[in-house]
């Protein structure tokens, strides 16, 4: 069977098939530009691949795969004839019976939110668009020539058609697959031509399937969409839908017997089962109490949460916290969006992000958030958005003198270019470094000094909670330490020697004209690690 191929194939790039040491939100390090870190010590360190079985198919994988994989068999296609793949296996899986490949992806062309700035700064191409090139020319995709379907958050990116005739993609899926999925797939099993663009409609409730398979780092999936209607989402998040508990409750097991602890999904997990903005306590914490009762649960984490819940509803996370025991060693923690400090912008842009209260009081329920997360071991990582259109020097100093109010709570705070993408698609035009001022840069220099104070400390936390192996956790330490004091240095050269001109700055770096510390110290480290795992 391996060598003639299974029909239907599905996988995802190299970075999205890992669990990064069990700390989800370092799955940011794929936006990275390659060279950073070599590669190696990338790989094997921050990014380890997920278990590949004997027959090609992974032990874990993202929730959108699985996702597809439970739309296909609920649609009448075959178990043996559907396989979730890892992507350096390929060639057990493709064969001549192979008909479609498909592909999750968060950032194909590495143009997202977080690749672009990255990248914008450091220079060179992200690791997230170099690993979906390689899975697109991999020598059994090549030779068997399955119909390439790509999908998930990252889609839209390929919308373009002459985009997907030079990577040689045939269909992109962009929206929900429930209702679109199986005809395509139907479509390329039976060798039929695929339409290149196939927009996905709404699903219902009873139409999202229960996955079959175990997820990166446990993600199960609450609800879908949001409904608060900011200037950039997509259409199909703009309708609020809540999973039931029951069907919760199978993907928790589905997780757990896999061995992963569940990460509950959602948007806004303190807006579970709320009929409108304001937080349903008693749904929320119905919730939670099911998933910890749940046999083999012994810790649950979350993905996302607004401020503007936290804010309105903070016995509502003081119970949450109860619930889940944490304390100041097993803190919970999970991203949200600040975005903008500054009124004006939240009016423009995202009335909706500060329900139930007004953009005017946006930046003190940003204060308050914080203090009540503080108070119950929560840690936000926060995004904030440079470049929103109509955005004045004014609108940025609003921003850094909030983000300067924030520095005693333990936390992160990553800023982020816009990308015109969603409804901003074609009305304005993404940020980039060109566009930077000095104010932009004293923003992103005040982000980044906050995160290096908070570092140090999460670094030894969650690596001292996370990661078991004392080898691979003293190496984490060593490295993380060593790209800290490197951001230091940058950024006292970017304040002192360029008076907070960024643009000039990477110009000369990228002429050799500013030195920073070799390379060679990290690769020592990984040398060293990697005899002592040998030993």
């Amino acid at each position: 069977m391996s060598r003639r191929g299974v029909p239907i194939v599905l996988t995802a790039d190299r970075t999205l098939m890992s669990e990064y040491g069990g700390g989800i939100f370092m799955g940011f390090s794929a936006c990275i530009p390659k060279g950073l870190i070599p590669d190696r010590l990338y790989f094997s360190l921050f990014c380890p691949p997920v278990k590949a079985n004997e027959d090609g198919s992974v032990e874990a994988a993202p929730c959108g795969t699985r996702k597809v994989e439970a739309i296909l068999l609920d649609n009448g296609f075959r178990r043996e004839d559907v396989i979730v793949a890892h992507p350096e296996h390929l060639d057990k899986v493709i064969g001549p019976r192979t008909k479609a490949l498909g592909i999750t992806e968060n950032d194909p062309l590495g143009i997202g939110p977080a690749t672009s700035t990255f990248t914008g700064i450091f220079g060179g191409e992200a690791y997230m668009a170099i690993k979906f090139r390689e899975l697109l020319n991999d020598p059994a995709v090549k030779r068997f020539k399955p119909k390439i379907i790509v999908g998930g958050p990252g889609s839209w990116q390929l919308e373009d058609e002459e985009v997907r005739r030079r990577l040689g993609v045939d269909c992109v899926v962009i929206g929900e697959g429930e209702r679109v999925v199986p005809s395509i797939f139907e479509k390329a099993v039976n060798g039929e031509e695929l339409p290149g663009v196939v927009y996905g409609e709404v699903a219902s409730i009873d139409e999202i399937p229960v996955i079959r398979g175990a997820t990166i780092d446990g993600i199960v999936e609450i609800a879908r969409g949001c409904g608060r209607g900011c200037a950039f989402c997509v259409p199909t998040m703009q309708k609020y839908r809540c999973l039931p508990i029951s069907h919760i409750l199978k993907e928790v097991e589905v997780n757990v017997k896999a061995g992963r602890q569940p990460i509950l999904h959602a948007e806004d997990v303190l807006r579970y089962g709320a009929k409108s903005i304001e937080v349903n306590r008693e749904a929320v914490i119905k919730l939670f109490r099911s998933v910890k009762a749940h046999p083999g649960v012994k810790r649950i984490g979350m993905s996302h949460f607004a401020l503007a819940s936290i804010a309105s509803a903070p016995e509502v996370v003081e119970e949450i916290s109860n619930i889940l025991g944490a304390d100041e060693k097993h803190w919970l923690s999970g991203q949200t969006g600040i975005e903008t400090g500054s009124p004006e912008l939240m009016k423009r842009h995202m009335r909706g992000k500060c329900k139930p209260f007004t953009p005017d009081d946006w930046p003190q329920v940003v204060l308050e958030a914080f203090d009540i997360l503080a108070q119950n071991r929560w840690v936000p990582c926060a995004t904030l958005i440079m470049g929103l259109p109509g955005e004045t020097e004014r609108d940025i100093e609003h921003t850094i003198s909030l983000v300067e109010k924030l520095r005693p709570f333990k936390s992160l705070i990553v800023p982020l270019f816009l990308v015109a993408m969603g409804g901003l698609k074609g009305k304005t035009r993404s940020f980039t470094v060109e566009d930077m001022t000095v104010k932009h840069t004293m923003l992103l220099l005040e982000c980044w000094e906050h995160n290096l104070k908070w570092a140090p400390t999460l670094i030894r936390e969650w690596t001292n909670f996370s990661i078991k192996n004392p080898v691979l956790r003293r190496g984490m330490h060593i490295i993380l330490s060593y790209g800290i004091r490197q951001a230091e240095m940058l950024i006292r050269i970017c304040r002192d020697e360029y008076d907070y001109n960024l643009k000039e700055m990477i110009e000369d770096a990228r002429k050799g004209e500013i030195r920073t510390t070799p390379l060679l110290p990290v690769r020592f480290i990984y040398n060293l690690l990697r005899i002592r795992e040998i030993l």
